[in-house]
């Protein structure tokens, strides 16, 4: 549990460009409490000690914000980054050097049993307010994008966005017609409707003038 919790201190060093000392970290950085109490809480609940793991993870929750679940499982490395608002479920599980941004939801989607939550590979970072749902598999080096909504099953080394986040990079190839704006991410449903809009418009044009319409 100790090698994890340096390798949790390292990981802040390395990804955050504004940590300027050990001390500053250990005192003020909301993510790094909540994940030390969810390797302690976790070491708790492994040794079959119930109710404390639980209350040390709720309270955690009340002092930062960030609400893990002493079962799920993280690997070494781990970065929450401005961590309000996170919460990891039950069966997450999380691999090595991830980072996480504020208002990421590892949740299920309320009708799995069994494994619900997503699993996470290495070197996954999940932006802003994204939320991935059910028991799904995010590959290794996985990026995805600020508010998308993860649904399925994403591969190795891909890029994605959206609602749903659908891939528009893979294996470092980017997808035709593609984009990575982070600020305004596609919204289908309104597209969709802008598209009726329009053509409502030229319908209505053609009725309003049917003289203008040609003739064969």
């Amino acid at each position: 549990m100790f090698q994890a919790i340096k390798q949790d201190l390292r990981a802040v060093f390395d990804r955050d460009p504004a940590a300027t000392s050990k001390l500053e970290v250990i005192l003020t950085y909301a993510g790094f409490h909540a994940l030390l109490a969810y390797r302690i809480s976790h070491r708790i609940k492994s040794m079959g000690i119930p109710f404390l793991p639980r209350a040390i993870s709720q309270l955690a929750r009340w002092l930062t914000g960030v609400e893990i679940h002493p079962s799920a499982r993280i690997g070494t490395g781990f970065f929450i980054d401005h961590g309000m608002g996170v919460v990891i479920g039950e069966t997450a599980e999380i691999g090595d050097y991830v980072t996480l941004f504020q208002g990421v939801t590892l949740g299920g989607t309320g009708k799995e049993r069994g494994k619900r939550h997503p699993t996470l590979g290495n070197h996954v970072v999940v932006g802003a307010g994204a939320k991935i749902l059910g028991g799904i598999t995010i590959g290794d080096n996985v990026k995805i994008g600020a508010n998308s909504v993860v649904l399925k099953n994403v591969p190795p080394n891909s890029t994605v966005i959206g609602v749903p986040a659908r891939i528009i990079k893979t294996q470092g190839e980017r997808l035709p017609d593609a984009t990575m704006d982070q600020v305004n991410l596609p919204d289908p449903i309104s597209d969709r409707f802008l598209a009726l809009e329009q053509e409502l418009i030229e319908i209505r044009k053609k009725l309003e003038n049917p003289g203008e319409q040609s003739h064969p």
